[in-house]
């Protein structure tokens, strides 16, 4: 409500709830640092993991930051951005995103201390800009380049990124999958590399243990051979990919066949499988023994076909016929009259296999397959979905570092060295910025000191000891070990991420941060949920 000459005017509809102030600030950093202290318990090796019942009933067991803040139900609009946060940090290097939502926490928790000691939310913001543009350029600095087919530095990228999940003891086996699937399917496109993960293909089918997981140097298509009669397996494959039906076309107009004998019947029935069986020769001709039909193929040309001792599978997905085309080298054709020997694509081998209680087919051994695909196997259905997030995780960091090829020592050493310089590059600054450039020094802190409370050790006493190593010249890659509970080279050890996971982990909480920390007006509309 607002006032003229002593008149009220009502701004707002009536039953309209609003927060101004301290009062918004204070509710929206409350309810960010919930979700925020929501997923902290599982940083890290020894973090715990999250049981997730959705309004169905069906339950997630997890420690992935993402799947949990993908999964829980957030009302607040703050406690939202938060959760997007963790969406962007997935999306751009696929892990950090618990990283960067516990960032996020801490920089909001100590903004409000100093808020309250006065200091205004727009000298905090300042401070925060100008500590994450020089973070950014003392992580450039510390980062060490490496080479992109470097693959056990690779190999120990994707090892550290599934170093906190519920099967981590299978992550040796699972690191060099992920780092054979990426140097398979990546492109060089002038002087960039192009990584595009939708060209793997995962398939999840339980059974087995998490070691039978295989990757596939081709395809694996969810259909099984039409016909009984034709070859179950075929080595040195000739692979047809046809997008047209294999069966006698209708017409797109009434027809009307007048029939006066049995053997015009007889005559037109034969034309029809004249027809098929001319199409069937000519895949004959041109050396094809397997066809891969996005359409329908009859009785008759499976017939035909399996005479010819040539594998047919039907109805393939569009999706699936662009990556075996990608995979095989093959061209997708709509007029098989049209088709030479040069269009066909390349196997070492195709064959029909039995996973679980489904028939699958499988195009493997291909020569230089842009498209792959990884069968994880595991005994009951929440592990296989845990260990389709690890090798998700794995993926994607190694195709960050192939693209950004710098490296950084991980355990918390890095955050622990940007902590330093940014409280020495604090004191040039001077005035309020100064604090707010310190308690982002402060902020970033909180990764290594949750790390060590998750193993179980006191906080206080290793914090100080990692500061202490930090201010020595070679003490820069110093992290936690969690295995002993002391400051330990993480270098030396094989921890290591890659620069962009950190770079952006940092970027998105500070960018969210700042936003929350400048709203001082919550306006929410009555017949719409308050939160907080």
């Amino acid at each position: 409500m607002a006032q003229l000459s002593g008149v009220p005017i009502i701004i707002l509809r009536e039953g309209t709830d609003r927060k101004q102030g301290k009062d918004a600030q204070r509710n929206n950093i409350s309810a960010a640092k919930a979700v925020s202290e929501s997923v902290r318990t599982t940083l890290g090796p020894k973090g715990m993991d999250k049981m997730i019942v959705d309004s169905l009933g069906d339950v997630t067991i997890t420690n992935d930051g993402a799947t949990i803040l993908d999964t829980i139900d957030v009302e607040h609009p703050a406690a939202k951005m938060i959760v997007q946060v963790a969406k962007t940090q997935d999306d751009k290097v696929g892990d950090g995103t618990t990283t960067s939502v516990i960032i996020a926490g801490e920089l909001l928790n100590l903004a409000q201390e100093l808020m309250e000691q006065q200091v205004h939310p727009t000298i905090i913001f300042r401070g925060y800009r100008k500590a994450l543009i020089k973070s950014k350029e003392i992580l450039q600095n510390l980062a060490k380049q490496i080479q992109i087919d470097d693959t056990e530095s690779l190999r120990k990228i994707a090892e550290t990124s599934m170093n906190s999940k519920l099967i981590s003891g299978a992550r040796s086996y699972f690191a060099n999958i992920a780092v054979s699937a990426i140097s398979q399917i990546k492109e060089k496109r002038g002087k960039n590399i192009l990584i595009d993960l939708d060209q793997i293909q995962i398939i999840k089918k339980e059974g087995k243990s998490l070691l039978d997981t295989k990757l596939i140097n081709g395809m694996i298509i969810d259909k099984e051979i039409i016909n009984p009669m034709m070859p179950k397996s075929l080595k040195d494959a000739k692979i047809a990919l046809i997008n047209s039906a294999l069966e006698v076309e209708k017409t797109e107009f009434d027809a009307e066949i007048k029939i006066q004998t049995p053997d015009q019947i007889n005559k037109f029935l034969a034309e029809e499988a004249n027809m098929l069986n001319k199409r069937v020769a000519k895949l004959k001709e041109i050396g094809a023994n397997v066809v891969f039909c996005q359409k329908g193929i009859d009785d008759k040309a499976q017939n035909f076909l399996a005479k010819e001792k040539i594998i047919a599978i039907r109805r393939v997905k569009k999706s699936d016929m662009e990556k075996l085309a990608r995979a095989t080298n093959a061209k997708i054709l709509n007029n098989i009259f049209e088709m030479s020997p040069e269009d066909l694509g390349n196997a070492g081998k195709v064959e029909e296999k039995k996973i679980g209680s489904d028939k699958m087919v499988f195009v493997s051994e291909c020569v230089s397959p842009k498209t792959v695909s990884i069968l994880i196997r595991a005994g009951i259905e929440h592990v296989v979905d845990e260990a389709e997030r690890m090798i998700h995780d794995a993926l994607s960091v190694v195709k960050a570092t192939i693209e950004v090829p710098y490296i950084l020592p991980g355990g918390g050493a890095s955050e622990m060295e940007l902590a330093k310089r940014l409280r020495t590059f604090a004191r040039t600054i001077g005035g309020r910025e100064q604090l707010a450039i310190e308690i982002y020094a402060n902020a970033l802190e909180i990764i290594p000191k949750t790390l060590v409370e998750n193993a179980g050790y006191n906080p206080v006493d290793l914090i100080v000891e990692l500061r202490s190593k930090h201010e020595s010249e070679e003490g820069s890659s110093f992290g936690i070990n969690i295995e002993s509970g002391k400051p330990d080279d993480m270098v030396k050890l094989g921890v290591i991420e890659p620069l962009a996971v950190l770079t952006q982990a940092i970027q998105s909480a500070t960018e969210v941060a700042n936003m929350i920390i400048k709203i001082d007006d919550v306006i929410s509309a009555s017949g719409h949920s308050r939160g907080g």
